[in-house]
């Protein structure tokens, strides 16, 4: 099989044919709607020098990182850990291959994330020879640079990817499976942004900021000199991206950022392997605890609280708070001994109250206690 080199340089930075594909698709469509998306950046910018703040823009952006997200302790389908899976492959794998996610699993021909990148990349991954190691990896783009990364409902810990990355990904705004009108690439951005800057005038919400503007966010993406990161929280408010090629740990991550709840741990251990092996800096970002009484029943539901007490007694220690390794220990437990939780009913739903319960410690926790 042919492939097509990308500016980044890198053996990992080289496309096949469906991936080379779907990244012109993406620009194409892009690309006939910059007019029109230049329109709409002026409207929102109301400046007379729209050309130039958009260049500022489009260049604050090309400073920014994608992260992607991710649990580290989670199992995958082949039975080994996140962690042990990257320390041991040098691969981050999307969820066609590993057969889990943050997310739905719907990731196999004919299911949601299928029809999903039909439409989005215009049928490039539904080719024949088209196989689930060639489909994209999804995290986020990092424009207020938040501590937690881009997307932290998809897991405790990230990688941050090299800026020759951004060469071989397409951007939406909100995650793809709301079914995104206009995706764009690097050097077509501009739909994207002119997307980002109508939402922020919207909802008044940015990339998980609330009681913002359009002007407030153009100020901040353009303060190089603005404060160190702290965690956005941001759960559903995103530029989502997809990495499309190898996501290869030597040659395209330059930082892995860990929730200290895995200080001292196993999978700690291991994470700190792969940063050692690959060739990156490893970093502690804030974390979140919550005590297990304060776990919000509102947020996502009554069944929260009762499993977050749950996982606390069985898994947990007496003085110790809910935290991202705890909830990790239960998703173990739920797939190697689901016996244990019968009494809950279908394993789907803990699942998805695990997922849940996360969401309300990124929602509500305070920092690790330094």
């Amino acid at each position: 099989m042919t492939t097509t080199s990308t500016s980044g340089g890198s053996p990992a930075g080289t496309l096949t044919p469906a991936q080379a594909a779907a990244l012109a698709y993406v620009r194409a469509a892009a690309t006939a709607e910059r007019s029109a998306a230049l329109a709409t950046i002026a409207r929102h910018l109301a400046d007379a020098d729209v050309g130039h703040r958009s260049e500022q823009l489009i260049a604050a952006v090309e400073r920014a990182r994608i992260t992607v997200n991710f649990h580290p302790d989670r199992l995958c389908a082949d039975g080994r850990a996140v962690a042990a899976a990257l320390a041991e492959d040098g691969v981050y794998r999307s969820q066609f291959v590993t057969g889990i996610s943050a997310g739905g699993l719907t990731a196999y021909p004919g299911g949601d994330r299928d029809r999903w990148e039909r439409r989005m990349f215009g049928g490039a991954y539904q080719q024949t020879g088209v196989t689930p190691a060639d489909r994209p990896i999804y995290g986020g783009l990092n424009l207020l640079d938040h501590a937690d990364g881009a997307c932290p409902r998809f897991g405790s810990c990230h990688l941050r990817l090299r800026p020759e990355v951004l060469a071989r990904v397409t951007f939406c705004v909100g995650d793809s499976y709301l079914g995104p009108d206009v995706l764009g690439t690097i050097d077509a951005f501009e739909v994207v942004l002119a997307g980002l800057l109508a939402e922020v005038a919207r909802t008044g919400v940015c990339l998980g900021r609330a009681e913002t503007d359009v002007a407030c966010l153009t100020r901040t993406l353009l303060d190089v000199s603005r404060p160190a990161a702290t965690v956005g929280r941001a759960l559903d408010d995103y530029v989502e991206t997809q990495v499309h090629g190898t996501l290869d740990l030597a040659s395209d991550v330059e930082e892995l950022v860990v929730d200290p709840s895995f200080a001292g741990t196993a999978t700690g251990t291991t994470l700190e392997f792969v940063a050692r092996r690959y060739g990156f800096s490893l970093r502690w970002h804030p974390g979140f605890v919550l005590p297990v009484d304060e776990v919000d029943a509102e947020f996502r539901g009554p069944a929260i609280p009762v499993l977050a007490a749950r996982l606390h007694r069985e898994f947990g220690r007496p003085d110790a708070p809910v935290d991202a390794a705890l909830i990790g220990r239960g998703a173990v437990s739920l797939v190697t001994e689901p016996q244990r939780w019968a009494d809950r009913g279908p394993t789907a739903d803990t699942l998805q109250h695990l997922k849940q319960l996360w969401h309300v410690l990124v929602r509500f926790g305070t920092a690790y206690p330094g």
